[in-house]
């Protein structure tokens, strides 16, 4: 059974930052693309970042370029979101999502979501 879990989400001050986490399991990721969907109180989905697992370039919305930063550790499959010089416009429910080719709103796999909030 596939599982991506999402951590470390919370209520944060603008200018503030948070590391969200997202634990994979329950089959081999290698060949997988995997990254962050957030979606906003009355907004569609967004997409916000990407890593393909196995390496490579990673992909950033315009809107969170230079704030955000996308990583993965192989050992422990997890990726890792790096928020920092949050906005409230970041304010939104974050999801991890993996896909043998782009992570989008038609992602293969998702996880259950993590909400981050940004104060002013």
């Amino acid at each position: 059974q596939v599982q991506l879990v999402e951590s470390g989400g919370g209520l944060v001050q603008a200018g503030g930052s948070l590391r969200l986490s997202c634990a994979a399991s329950g089959r081999t990721f290698s060949n997988y693309v995997m990254g962050w969907i957030r979606q906003a109180p009355g907004k569609e989905r967004e997409f916000v970042a990407a890593i393909r697992w196995s390496g490579g370039p990673t992909n950033y919305a315009d809107s969170v370029k230079g704030r955000f930063t996308i990583s993965r550790d192989n050992a422990k499959n997890t990726v890792y979101l790096q928020m920092k010089s949050l906005k409230p416009e970041d304010t939104a429910v974050y999801y991890c999502a993996a896909d043998p080719n782009f992570v989008s709103d038609t992602a293969l796999y998702w996880g259950q979501g993590t909400r981050v909030t940004v104060s002013p």
